[in-house]
């Protein structure tokens, strides 16, 4: 395939201007952006100019120029804003509320003085519209108040315009579209001015009515020419991206004599195009890593970004062989590392605020670990390497602190310097106005600068200017109120604000967004994210002015920014060799699935793409089971725990996962200790066995009475509030969920007695209290093991009811009776019979321990709180479907233990690994 040798538009201009103009003295290019500038400095440093080089100005820079009027930032602009819609309305708007819909009314003021609209006949047209609306034939509508606002709202924006823009010109300050309004104004004295210079304006494509005027008539003076950035192949068709510029051609002036400048012919040449569908941006990202690293120069490499937000992933995707990259993005201040430092800053007043722990000067355990988790705050509040913020999160989370204080905080600090102290200290002390609070957060960062080098002390230093920023603007003009006002416009602020590489712009990998593309032409294109909804952008507009308003006065709609876009896209591919266009292929994400209308287009323009799917590579990977296989140390623990005791729960445990048993009992590995916000479920089955224990106690060995019961109900409350406050330690059970588990808690219990009267109504009913949660062990014998094995566990109650013995274990979860039915006591130890070992092992122990009489029946089961209208629910032997056999016999408990030790054997046996099994029931 044959490539002609590729000549940028650049070049072809400075060439074609180098042919009337020999100095460059009085000589101006005007530029669509800065990034431009340093290419056309090389392209005559390239062509060998000499003396003076000419005045390298953007757009912008060129109209404040013209116009005198110095552009404000926005954060500032809407203070003054606010300033004035204050003088203007008897009862203002919050400034919060206020910030919410005025960025909408300024972007729309821009607008309208970009393209010369007459404010008072749009704003008009608005209001008429509006009222339109409400008309009714009938006479029947009915205004609400929420109406009558709106329309109030948008009959007063002339004068919020005119009293704005008033200010603005008289401090000679303003936005973009005030600038360019101005500069039309005084274009007339800036002509006069400068009739021995010459200026060209290069690489322009869409253009606002005010731009438009400024060009024209500095064409009509013979002291400016425009060079177009344009091909034949859209400029003679009916392509969109050609839309502008045929428009400037057939309807300016100027044109009737002269001809456009440069029309270039090189979209029609040779070009290596690929379409790439990949799924999701990450396999994006990758795909351009591997077409980067098959590269073996990036001279003349250009990678554009349609989203830029993928700038993160992009970086860390980039292969090694990338040597030198120049990155024409800023970084957002939100992606930075350190952004979650001073989120959670904030957040520790956000939250006590909500909370309503503000009185109390309380923080919730939550962001007062995250902040202290922040890296920078760990490397802070290290002493002789010993991590003070490890000490006080582990402490926290041990003696269950939900909401914490400062001065809890106090004696850990006391380790450190007086400075750092008192530092940390001032983080989570109540302030009293929102200057306060921003000083500390300046003197953190000061503090902070000491301890980092490199990049992270850039980081700091914009992130410094930023709080600075805000701190002018609450001395100047006091209009945060509160934290959280402040908070959405820290957030704000930061999503706007950009970190600015340093980089080499003339060597190496050019990374940048599609607008920085302007002007430059590469060799070797990749292009993401092109897909619809990204690139173009979706046709959502955010504006008070209706779309027909903006269609009448010639205001730009999605229509007019289509075009743009197509035109920046089309522009790019005209002197391009390889060209390679990926999109997502997911349409689970925004701007997923469905490729750019682009790409359709191109297909028609260009013959020979290749299209291509690619999707990551998946490695096959077959599930290895874990297993641990028993050595001497493993033997020696099994042989402690024997003398310990093994607990049913273990051996349960044993058969849902070996494994699980291995790391608890083997290894004895404890769960982390996490903060108990709300109360878990094992605290509120502790509190109910405890409540009962304690009213149980004192009738162990005695028959119970009905009159014993209802006095136990008295005590229930009480008894509750008693056991929370020992095992739900420092928690709240006063309001909200707590409150409720609280109240299910003495539901159980009064329940549960309820049960009890009922039973003892009957007076043919005798019921005794054996003993309540009691310790009973026994021990079993196996052969081929040489020592025995303690079994031990506390049962919650054994009772004698009409002469039967019942060993009963309370659960407060849902138990079901046919959990507990054993038709065959051989296939016993199957996880699914857990509930069933649990309670004939502790029948097992309670008879190895205790002397039944002969001729008394056992019984063994369970009482469900979730489930009390059952009862108690006993194991049930019987082979019949519903055949009932609950008698624990001495044959059945021999039976039983015969499988546990086939059991506790297969723990024991050295030749039998721990293993997990591929599938576990939950």
């Amino acid at each position: 395939m044959y490539f002609r040798p590729m000549q940028t538009f650049i070049q072809e201009t400075i060439q074609d201007i180098l042919k009337t103009t020999q100095s460059f003295e009085n000589v101006t290019f005007v530029l669509p952006s800065n990034r431009a500038g340093v290419f056309v400095k090389q392209a005559l440093k390239n062509e060998r100019v000499t003396g003076f080089l000419p005045e390298i100005l953007n757009i912008e820079e060129f109209t404040e120029k013209v116009s005198g009027i110095r552009k404000v930032d926005s954060i500032q602009l809407l203070f003054y804003f606010y300033k004035i819609y204050k003088e203007l309305e008897q009862k203002p708007d919050t400034f919060d509320v206020f910030s919410s819909w005025a960025f909408t009314v300024l972007q729309d003021f821009n607008e309208i003085d970009q393209h010369l609209v007459d404010t008072r006949e749009v704003f008009v047209y608005i209001r008429d519209l509006q009222r339109l609306r409400k008309w009714s034939v009938k006479g029947t509508f009915q205004e609400t108040e929420l109406m009558k606002n709106h329309f109030a709202f948008t009959e007063r924006l002339n004068e919020y315009y005119d009293a704005l823009y008033e200010f603005l010109v008289a401090n000679k300050i303003g936005y973009q579209g005030c600038m360019y309004r101005e500069a039309v104004k005084k274009l007339d004295i800036f002509i006069d001015k400068i009739k021995e210079e010459k200026y060209f304006f290069i690489g322009f494509n869409a253009l606002n009515k005010a731009e438009e005027l400024l060009i024209k008539k500095m064409l009509d003076q013979g002291n400016t020419e425009v060079y177009w950035d344009i091909d034949e192949a859209f400029l003679y068709s009916n392509h969109q991206a050609g839309s502008f510029v045929r428009k400037y051609k057939t309807s300016w002036k100027y044109y009737q004599q002269n001809e456009l400048k440069l029309i270039g012919n090189w979209f029609a040449g040779s070009k290596n195009i690929q379409e790439i569908g990949a799924a999701k941006n990450i396999s994006q990202m990758k795909y351009v890593g591997e077409l980067l690293s098959k590269m073996p120069s990036h001279s003349n490499t250009a990678l554009v970004l349609a989203d830029e937000t993928l700038l993160p992933i992009t970086l860390n995707s980039l292969p090694e062989n990338v040597a030198s990259i120049n990155i024409t993005m800023g970084y957002p201040l939100k992606d930075m590392p350190l952004t979650s430092l001073f989120l959670a800053a904030f957040q520790l007043f956000i939250s006590q605020e909500k909370l309503q722990k503000k009185a109390t000067n309380q923080f919730y355990y939550k962001d007062v670990v995250k902040l202290l988790k922040q890296p920078l705050i760990h490397r802070l509040l290290l002493v002789e390497e010993e991590s003070i913020s490890d000490t006080i999160t582990t402490t926290i989370f041990k003696e269950n602190y939900t909401f914490v204080t400062k001065e809890y905080l106090t004696p850990f600090l006391e380790k450190t310097t007086a400075e750092i102290k008192e530092l940390v200290e001032s983080l989570f002390t109540s302030f009293k106005t929102i200057d306060e609070f921003l000083q500390r957060i300046l003197q953190l960062i000061d503090r902070l600068k000491t301890i980092v080098e490199g990049l992270e002390k850039e980081f700091l230093f914009r992130y410094y200017t930023a709080f600075t920023q805000l701190q002018n603007l609450q001395l100047e003009f006091g209009y945060f109120s509160d934290l959280k006002t402040l908070f959405q416009f820290f957030k704000q602020l930061i999503s706007s604000e950009n970190l600015s590489f340093q980089g080499e712009p003339l060597e190496g990998l050019q990374l940048m967004g599609m607008l920085e593309t302007r002007l430059l032409d590469f060799e070797n294109i990749i292009i993401t994210s092109v897909n619809e909804g990204v690139f173009p952008a979706n046709s959502k507009q955010t504006s008070f002015i209706p779309f027909d308003a903006k269609t009448y006065y010639g205001l730009p709609t999605y229509r007019e920014k289509d075009a743009i876009f197509s035109y920046h896209f089309f522009r790019l591919l005209q002197r391009a060799k390889n060209v390679y266009l990926l999109y997502n292929t997911e349409s689970d994400a925004f701007g997923g699935g469905e490729k750019s209308r682009f790409l359709t287009q191109l297909s028609i323009l260009k013959e020979g793409i290749t299209n291509t799917i690619v999707s990551p590579k998946v490695i096959s990977d077959t599930t290895i089971t874990k297993e641990v296989s028993k050595n001497d140390n493993v033997l020696e623990r099994l042989k402690e725990l024997a003398t310990k005791g093994i607990s049913p729960s273990a051996l349960t445990n044993y058969l849902y996962n070996p494994i699980a048993f291995y790391k608890s009992k083997v290894l004895k590995i404890r769960e982390f200790d996490d903060i108990e916000e709300e109360v878990a479920f094992n605290t509120l089955g502790t509190v109910v066995h405890e409540t009962l224990r304690e009213m149980y106690e004192p009738f162990i060995g005695k028959f119970l009475q009905r009159t014993d019961v209802e006095a136990m109900k008295k005590e229930t409350d009480t008894l509750v509030k008693k056991y929370f406050s020992e095992y739900f330690r420092n928690g709240d059970i006063s309001s909200g969920k707590n409150r409720l588990i609280f109240e299910v808690a003495v539901r159980f219990v009064n329940n549960f007695l309820q049960q009890e009267t009922t039973l003892l109504k009957d007076e043919n009913n005798q019921l005794k209290i054996i003993d309540v949660e009691k310790d009973y062990k026994a021990f079993i014998d196996i052969e081929g093991i040489d020592f025995p094995i303690k079994i031990h566990g506390q049962v919650d109650r054994v009772d004698e009811l009409n002469g039967v013995i019942r060993i009963i274990d309370y659960k407060t979860g849902l138990v079901k009776e046919s959990d507990l039915k054993v038709a065959n006591l051989e296939e016993i130890c199957d996880f699914k019979y857990s509930k069933a070992i649990q309670v004939m092992l502790y029948a097992f122990m309670y008879t190895s321990m205790e002397k039944v009489p002969e001729g008394k029946s056992i019984e063994a089961g369970i009482v469900s709180f979730k489930r009390l209208q059952s009862g108690f629910m006993k194991l049930n032997f019987s082979e019949k479907y519903r055949g009932k056999d609950h008698d624990v016999t001495p044959e059945r408990i021999t039976e039983f233990i015969d499988q546990i030790k086939i059991l506790v054997k297969e723990i024991y046996n050295p030749e039998v690994a721990f293993v997990e099994p591929s599938e576990l029931p939950f």
